[in-house]
């Protein structure tokens, strides 16, 4: 007779086929993963993977899903780490960086995987928000508290494009002929900062 599957059974393989997933789909891309090869690599039944999942791109949402979960948790306890609003812009940026080299397959599912983020899969596209509002927020939070003068909603993405650009730069090896990416890390948002900043956007008391 077949063993019976405990819920800590369930979970566990399912845990187990995730953490292989999202490493095949940050090395090979979405089409460049099939279900078979998942199975071996986990050393069970080719239809074993069916059992947990509906499909592969059930599997690639939950694992999206779960990194975005992850980095959104990374962000908040950086946010609430911080006594102000200028602090908690600069943490966020902290965290932001190390999450994706801490978790650089992690990071590449989530930002580097042609596959829309919609409403088929429960979890991804709330997640997924909710990171990215810990990006943006911070951009608000600052705006509201007068330490920058600039449209907050450009300043945050801006500044996302960035830091998204310097994990990209150091995850293919280009920083190797440039600078160290905290170096670059600290250079741009003092930038940002310096020209955004409110009290230099002002002149005789009016807006520029």
């Amino acid at each position: 007779m077949p063993r019976y599957l405990t819920e800590q059974d369930i979970a566990d393989f399912r845990a187990e086929l995730c953490k292989v997933a999202t490493e095949r789909f940050a090395r090979f891309g979405y089409e460049g993963v099939t279900m078979r090869q998942l199975a071996e690599a986990l050393g069970c039944s080719p239809k074993t993977p069916y059992r947990y999942f509906k499909d592969k791109a059930d599997i690639l949402a939950t694992v999206r899903a779960q990194a975005f979960g992850q980095f959104a948790d990374a962000l908040e306890k950086a946010a609430a780490s911080a006594p102000d609003a200028a602090h908690r812009g600069r943490a966020i940026g902290e965290a932001y960086l190390a999450f994706a080299l801490d978790n650089p397959h992690a990071y590449r599912i989530m930002f580097d995987i042609d596959a829309p983020i919609d409403e088929r899969h429960p979890e991804l596209g709330p997640q997924a928000e909710r990171a990215a509002r810990y990006i943006t927020r911070g951009a608000e939070e600052m705006a509201q508290a007068g330490v920058i003068e600039v449209d907050p909603t450009l300043f945050g993405w801006t500044v996302w494009s960035a830091l998204h650009g310097i994990v990209m730069l150091h995850q293919s090896g280009m920083l190797k002929h440039g600078p160290d990416y905290k170096a670059l890390a600290a250079f741009h948002g003092a930038t940002m900062m310096k020209g955004a900043a409110a009290p230099g956007s002002r002149k005789n008391g009016r807006k520029r």
